[in-house]
């Protein structure tokens, strides 16, 4: 909880109990992860953290081709990209995990 509080997501909260804390895994010894007990104490990332790793990607990728409208290759990697964000924002609205009204913009038909 006091990790959460500071602003670590939940892989680093399990990699500083790993390498400081000798704690290799936490849910053999809770029986939660440590995402379900961020949950309920309301310390849970809105966004799931892979997701939100994705947006991050796509909004440099975005970045860098506003500078460079020429390289096709991250033009193409960028739609793939954002083919993986849908898939997996669909994985999380079915879930409930999202809610169903949201949505992402894509950024590569500017780029075309």
């Amino acid at each position: 909880m006091k990790l959460a509080r500071e602003g670590q997501t939940p892989s680093m909260i399990g990699q500083i109990l790993r390498d400081q804390y000798g704690i290799p895994l936490v849910k053999p010894i809770i029986g939660k992860s440590i995402t379900q007990i961020l949950k309920e104490n309301g310390l849970a990332p809105k966004i799931p953290e892979d997701l939100d790793a994705l947006l991050q990607k796509a909004k440099r990728m975005a970045k860098h081709l506003e500078k460079n409208r020429g390289d096709k290759r991250n033009i193409h990697n960028l739609q793939l990209l954002e083919s993986k964000i849908h898939r997996l924002s669909e994985y999380y609205k079915r879930e409930g995990v999202l809610p169903p009204d949201w949505k992402y913009e894509p950024l590569v038909g500017s780029f075309m």
